[in-house]
C-alpha cells in the first residue's frame, strides 16, 4: 500500500479512536478519566505514522470531540489538551523517528519525554488560559492534574504502550 494513503488511512483511524474510546472508560466514573483514553491513540499514531501526523491528529482530537459531542469543555480544557495532545504526538513521533535501533528502549524513551512534554505545555497552556481570571492555574494543580490524577493511566500507558508498539513492530505493521 502506498505510505501516503496508509498514513492517512492510520490517522483517520486515529482520529476516530480519540473520538470513542473516551466513551467506553467515562463509563466507569471512578476511574475512567484517569485512564487517558484520548490519549492511547496519539502516542500510537506517534509510533505508525510520525510526528507531523500525530501532532495534528492530537490537536485535532479534543476540538473535534466537543464540536462533535460538546465535551470536554472548550475554555479551557479543550484548548489546552489540544496542545498537550499535539505535543505528545510531535515529540514522541519525532524521537522514535530519529532513534538509530527500533528497539523497546527507542519506544520508552521516546514514550517517556513525550509524556513530560506533553504535560508540561499542558501546564503552559492552562496557566496561560488562565491568567486572566479569578482562578488561577497553580502548581499544585498542575501537579495534581498531570500527575497524580492521571497516575493510573500513566502506569498503564508504559505497560502496555510499548510493548504492543514493539509486537506491532516485530509483526512487521511498521518500522
Amino acid at each position: 500500500m502506498n505510505s501516503k494513503i496508509q498514513t492517512l488511512t492510520l490517522s483517520a483511524m486515529f482520529l476516530a479512536l480519540g473520538q470513542v474510546l473516551p466513551f467506553l472508560v467515562l463509563q466507569i466514573p471512578t476511574i475512567g478519566a484517569t485512564l487517558l483514553p484520548m490519549h492511547w491513540p496519539i502516542f500510537l499514531a506517534a509510533y505508525t505514522c510520525g510526528p507531523e501526523a500525530a501532532a495534528l491528529i492530537g490537536f485535532l482530537c479534543p476540538l473535534l470531540r466537543i464540536v462533535l459531542f460538546g465535551m470536554p469543555a472548550m475554555y479551557p480544557n479543550a484548548i489546552a489538551m489540544a496542545f498537550e495532545l499535539a505535543a505528545y504526538g510531535a515529540v514522541t513521533g519525532l524521537l522514535y523517528s530519529r532513534a538509530k535501533k527500533k528497539d523497546l528502549k527507542a519506544i520508552y524513551v521516546s514514550l517517556l519525554c513525550g509524556m513530560l512534554a506533553g504535560r508540561i505545555i499542558w501546564g503552559i497552556a492552562e496557566t496561560l488560559l488562565l491568567s486572566t481570571g479569578e482562578n488561577h492555574f497553580t502548581f499544585q494543580a498542575f501537579l495534581s492534574g498531570g500527575f497524580i490524577n492521571a497516575l493510573p493511566g500513566i502506569i498503564l500507558q508504559l505497560i502496555l504502550l510499548p510493548l504492543l508498539v514493539n509486537r506491532l513492530r516485530k509483526a512487521g505493521h511498521f518500522h
